[in-house]
């Protein structure tokens, strides 16, 4: 390698090292600058703290938590953005927060021995986010502090346009304004109706006149966890629908012995009847409902506290057509043995009785639901006597609601 090859390798790598440490010493110096002074922020959000607080009550973790409780969701030094609870199946506790959007309180139930999740975002004053999360698990109740909502008519019956709705509970309810803030009855198409409490175990519902024909009807009960008094919740929310057929009304006149079927407002039958003896065996006036059907019936006179052995007893092995109208025993049916007093004598216990083949057709023709009106007695009908909802003035009715 010449003289002059070596000297220019040289003179470059000096230059070389030389601004290796300039830069070195200039990176010092930079340094030395600061370290006097506050270190450089970093503006992105990533990197800084917010200043709201988030909590929640119950607290994170806890274990059987009252179903009366409320969530509740707090922050301080900021305001929630969003604020989300759910519980079984994924379900939604609705909630409200506050003008200040400082605070959020629960406004649905808990349900029982449920896991529940509270997540929410917050933001500071300076517009940067915290995210918050706690969960926790409510109580498991006993049977005995649970109550069973069932219904009638059942899930997708078709019934008669004098069908109440109907809502029963294994266990009384106390607290019937709790619970019938949860009970809902709507309808296509729209009927104004109203709540009617028989007892502390049974709600009915009814519209303000008969359903409309080709009505269908949706029932909501969504107790699950809701009070329903003295230690007693709904035990969960259940729901039916059903649909309402043809108006099929009958008029009974007790002193003419006959009956008159109508069809969505036309007459189709006239069919000849006998009523109860007056007046030791009157049947009642009033708006009646058929409840239950049987094509073949016992009837033992001892159900209605006459002695069968007695006079005036029976004990009828296979009545056909049988059609309950009231609970204390009135039915319409088949009644071969008084053809000859039906249709100019009242000769019955109190049931409405017509020839088999009047009862065949009359039996084929009806529905659970259908309405049978009576006249001709001073004897009437009872509330509670069957599905005797119609038989009180509608406001009447409605002031038979725990919300009225």
């Amino acid at each position: 390698m010449s003289t002059r090859t070596l000297s220019t390798r040289l003179s470059i790598a000096g230059l070389a090292l030389s601004l290796a440490a300039v830069s070195a010493c200039s990176s010092a110096v930079t340094g030395d600058d600061d370290a006097g002074g506050t270190p450089q922020a970093d503006t992105s959000q990533a990197s800084q703290q917010s200043h709201a607080k988030v909590s929640s009550n119950p607290r994170a973790g806890a274990r059987g938590v009252d179903l009366d409780r409320k969530i509740r969701v707090r922050v301080a030094q900021g305001t929630l953005e969003e604020v989300q609870v759910t519980g079984p199946k994924g379900g939604i506790v609705q909630g409200r927060l506050n003008p200040a959007k400082t605070r959020w309180v629960s406004t649905t139930p808990l349900q029982p021995g449920s896991r529940y999740r509270v997540t929410s975002t917050a933001v500071d004053a300076d517009g940067l986010k915290k995210g918050y999360e706690s969960g926790f698990k409510t109580r498991t109740l006993s049977l005995d502090e649970q109550t069973y909502p069932s219904f009638v008519p059942l899930a997708g019956q078709t019934v008669g346009v004098g069908m109440p709705v109907i809502i029963r509970f294994d266990v009384p309810v106390s607290d019937k304004a709790s619970i019938e803030k949860h009970l809902k009855v709507t309808s296509a198409p729209a009927q104004p109706g109203a709540f009617h409490w028989i007892s502390d175990s049974e709600v009915h519902w009814r519209p303000k006149n008969y359903w409309r024909p080709g009505t269908d009807v949706s029932v909501k009960a969504d107790i699950g966890g809701v009070s329903a008094g003295n230690g007693i919740y709904g035990q969960m929310d259940r729901g039916i629908k059903f649909h309402v057929g043809d108006a099929m009304v009958s008029k009974v006149d007790m002193n003419t012995h006959q009956m008159r079927v109508f069809r969505n407002g036309k007459q189709i039958r006239t069919i000849p009847i006998t009523t109860g003896e007056q007046p030791k065996f009157t049947t009642r006036s009033g708006v009646k409902v058929i409840v239950e059907k049987f094509r073949h019936k016992r009837m033992n006179s001892e159900t209605i506290g006459i002695d069968p052995d007695s006079a005036d007893g029976y004990d009828l092995d296979d009545v056909e057509y049988a059609m309950r109208v009231t609970y204390s025993g009135e039915f319409v049916h088949a009644a071969p043995w008084s053809v000859g007093s039906q249709g100019n004598a009242n000769v019955s216990h109190g049931c409405t009785g017509m020839s088999t083949s009047n009862a065949e057709w009359f039996y084929n023709n009806s529905k659970v639901g259908d309405v049978i009106q009576y006249t001709g007695t001073d004897k009437g009908m009872d509330l509670t006597n069957g599905f005797g909802d119609w038989n009180e003035d509608f406001a009447d009715y409605r002031a038979g609601s725990a919300l009225s």
